[in-house]
């Protein structure tokens, strides 16, 4: 079995995400490329005590078949968010119009609609934008050196009728700053918050997923958004009402002590390498979903506070990877992100797994997964 990583540099199985944002090339592609010809440790072998759960695919909700008629067949991440209007929003990374990655138009953040958020009725049926996908909010792909700038959406959630959306800005993997937005409209139109530096708290401030939770606070894990780097996994809180204010943000930390307002922010879970994260306040528990870089694998743990010991938490493998011609159950190849879909219960678990295969260009979409949870 082999697997792919996103790492910088080219590999086997063909050149890099970030190799492919230079300027020669002309375009972008996917947010988190797979090209890696290093063999897989398997998630759940003796070196790798996971619990394996059973996964099974619902459908392709993006491609050319399902979104090339609305100017969005190439896209990934496809975060899912239900707008106050009932409808579900997949916000994601970098898409394009043309006939394969890194052809035609480049939009970044884009939103694709499924006017129902019915997990058994989920179809983009429409695009922010009319009837042709656009950018949410203006990135001019910059030229830095020899790469362009994107903007790459971490998170969007919902609070009291108002979305909120952040963003990675930068160079991919060369993150400059990260800004916070928010929509009134459903996610047509979006107004600038704040940001933040890309260097705060050893950028470990800059991927950030937020819980809404029923105590008045938001609960943000954050990380490096960076796969090759070792990174710890840092929690903050902020009131609902004060998300767009950074001076708002109260990190956990251990100071003679666990305690919110330490005077520095703890890493909750050691350090690793992270992919895309996913937290979520679900059932009366929370969820936190990721891309699991050594080993390849997409993950979940389940637990009963924000500042529950996640070094003691079990980490359940929901999908691995796999070589071409051998997708079933819980096996895709080139896989990454795993955001929770809105709706979902533990008994009813569904994500959002996205896929980009450098050898074909056309393998570049995202996916509806159900997964049998372990809460």
């Amino acid at each position: 079995m082999t697997h792919t990583t996103g790492g910088n540099d080219t590999t086997t199985a063909g050149p890099s995400r970030r190799r492919l944002l230079k300027i020669g090339f002309g375009a972008v592609v996917g947010t988190a490329a797979i090209g890696s010809g290093t063999p897989a440790a398997v998630a759940g072998g003796p070196n790798d005590p996971t619990i394996p759960t059973i996964a099974t695919k619902v459908k392709n909700l993006s491609g050319d078949a399902e979104t090339g008629w609305l100017g969005a067949p190439w896209t990934d991440l496809g975060i899912p968010v239900r707008c106050p209007d009932g409808s579900m929003l997949f916000v994601c990374g970098d898409t394009f119009d043309g006939n394969g990655v890194g052809d035609g138009n480049w939009y970044a953040p884009a939103g694709l609609r499924s006017s129902s958020a019915d997990l058994n009725n989920l179809r983009i049926d429409g695009v922010v934008g009319g009837d042709h996908a656009r950018s949410l909010v203006d990135e001019p792909h910059n030229p830095v050196g020899d790469h362009r700038t994107t903007a790459i959406p971490s998170d969007v959630f919902v609070v009291d009728g108002v979305m909120y959306m952040h963003l990675m800005r930068g160079v991919l993997y060369d993150t400059h700053h990260t800004d916070f937005w928010r929509s009134f409209d459903n996610g047509e139109t979006w107004e600038y918050l704040c940001k933040w530096p890309a260097d705060l708290h050893g950028g470990q401030f800059q991927q950030k997923t937020y819980a809404v939770a029923d105590d008045g606070y938001c609960y943000v894990l954050s990380t490096v958004f960076n796969r090759d780097v070792d990174s710890g996994m840092l929690l903050h809180r902020v009131r609902k009402e004060s998300l767009g204010d950074p001076g708002a943000y109260e990190p956990w930390g251990y100071d003679n002590g666990w305690r919110w307002n330490a005077p520095a922010p703890t890493t909750v879970f050691g350090t690793r390498k992270w992919g895309e994260i996913c937290f979520r306040a679900m059932d009366g528990k929370y969820v936190l979903t990721w891309l699991n870089m050594d080993p390849l694998s997409i993950r979940a743990m389940v637990f009963p506070l924000p500042t529950s010991d996640l070094t003691r938490t079990p980490e359940q493998t929901m999908i691995l990877p796999c070589d071409p011609g051998q997708e079933a159950g819980n096996l895709v190849l080139s896989p990454y992100g795993g955001f929770v879909i809105p709706g979902s219960t533990f008994g009813n678990f569904h994500i959002v797994v996205s896929q980009w295969y450098v050898p074909d260009p056309r393998n570049y979409r995202i996916m509806q997964y159900r997964i049998n949870m372990v809460s």
